[in-house]
C-alpha cells in the first residue's frame, strides 16, 4: 500500500523509481481508504534527504500512510530552500488541534549541547508533550530518543570522548516481542552520536523495557511500558551513503573523525561502504505502523482514550 505525501514533493521521483509506492494527494482524495495518519517532525538540515529516507521505510508497509511533515520553526535552512518549506512543511499550530496515528521525531545535529542550550528546547518539550494525548505512538530517532528518554522519564545522557560511528551489532533483550517480529537473534543497525544513556539505567527504569542492544554501542530499542513511545537510538533510517558523507564532511571541517566502525569494507575508507542494515530498517518500521499503530490506534481519531497496551509490550 502506498504513502500519500504532498503532489509534487521530490522525494517522489525517487521513491518511485526504487519501485516504492507512493502516492500524491490529488490520487489518493479519490480513495474510501482510513490510511493511517503520520506526523514527521524533521530536526535534520537536509530535510529532503531526510523526507527521502523515511517515506523508503514508511512505503514499504501494506498499510496506507497520510504523511504531514513538521516543522520546529519557519526560520530559513542552510540545506533547504524556504520555498521547499512553505510549500511541504506545517507549523505546530497548524496541527496542534488534531490527532495522529503515528509521530516520528528525527534525529539533530545537537549532540554536544545540552538539552537546554538548544534554542527550541522549550519548543521541543511541547510537541513532547501535546504527543502523549495526541500520537497512538511517537517513534522517537536518536538525538530525538535521548531528548524524549530525558523529557519523560528524567534519564541523563553521558557524552563520549568521541562520536560513536559505525554500524553495530545488536541482539534482541527479549525472545518474543511483537516489534522483534521476524528478527534475526543478531542484527546491525548504524549509529551517529556523542552520547549515550548507560543501558544499565534504562533497564532500572520501571516504565521502560529495553528491547534490543549491543555490547560495543549500548541500548538501540526501548518501548515505553504503556506502548505509546517507542525510542530508536540509532539510524536505520540511513541510507547506504549517509556516514560516508558525514565522515567525509567531517573531515573536510577539520574535526578528524574517527573511521566509522564496520562500515567501509574492510574499513578503508577508499573503499565503498557495505550496507547491512536496509532490511532490519523496513522490518522495524514494519512492525511499528502495524503493531503499535495500526493495531492500537482508534478508527475514529477524536477518540484518543480507547488506545490499550499490547498485551504481550511487557514480555522478557
Amino acid at each position: 500500500m502506498p504513502v500519500k505525501i504532498p503532489d509534487n514533493l521530490p522525494a517522489a521521483e525517487i521513491l518511485s523509481a526504487e519501485n516504492i509506492f507512493v502516492m500524491s494527494e490529488t490520487r489518493a482524495a479519490h480513495q474510501d481508504i482510513r490510511p493511517m495518519k503520520v506526523l514527521i517532525l524533521n530536526l535534520m538540515p537536509n530535510k529532503i534527504e531526510t523526507e527521502t529516507q523515511l517515506l523508503r521505510l514508511l512505503g514499504n508497509t501494506p498499510l496506507q500512510v497520510d504523511v504531514d511533515l513538521l516543522r520546529i520553526h519557519d526560520k530559513e535552512s542552510r540545506h533547504t530552500s524556504l520555498d521547499h518549506m512553505n510549500t511541504f512543511y506545517r507549523d505546530f499550530e497548524d496541527v496542534r488541534h488534531k490527532n495522529y496515528d503515528g509521530l516520528i521525531i528525527t534525529g539533530a545535529p545537537l549532540g554536544q549541547l545540552d538539552f537546554e542550550e538548544v534554542t527550541y528546547w522549550d519548543h521541543i518539550r511541547e510537541i513532547i508533550d501535546w504527543s502523549q494525548s495526541h500520537v497512538t505512538s511517537v517513534l522517537f530517532l536518536c538525538w530525538a530518543a535521548h531528548a524524549g528518554l530525558y523529557h519523560l522519564y528524567g534519564l541523563k545522557r553521558e557524552l563520549l570522548k568521541t562520536k560513536r560511528s559505525g554500524v553495530f551489532v545488536h541482539s534482541r533483550s527479549c525472545d518474543h516481542h511483537p516489534l522483534l517480529r521476524g528478527f534475526d537473534e543478531e542484527f546491525f543497525a548504524p549509529h551517529s552520536r556523542y552520547a549515550e544513556i548507560p543501558v544499565a539505567h534504562i533497564h532500572a527504569h520501571p516504565a521502560l523495557q529495553v528491547l534490543a542492544e549491543s555490547d560495543e554501542a549500548g541500548a538501540y530499542l526501548v518501548l515505553s511500558r504503556n506502548s505509546r513511545n517507542l525510542f530508536v537510538i540509532g539510524h536505520p533510517e540511513y541510507q547506504k551513503s549517509t556516514l560516508s558523507d558525514e565522515y567525509h564532511r567531517d573531515l573536510a571541517a577539520g574535526i578528524d573523525p574517527e573511521i566509522p566502525k564496520n562500515y567501509f569494507r574492510n574499513d578503508d575508507p577508499a573503499q565503498a561502504p557495505v550496507a547491512r542494515w536496509h532490511s532490519h530498517g523496513s522490518l522495524l518500521v514494519s512492525n511499528w505502523l502495524n503493531y503499535y499503530v495500526y493495531q492500537l490506534t482508534p478508527y475514529d481519531l477524536s477518540d484518543m482514550s480507547a488506545i490499550t497496551p499490547w498485551e504481550g509490550s511487557s514480555t522478557s
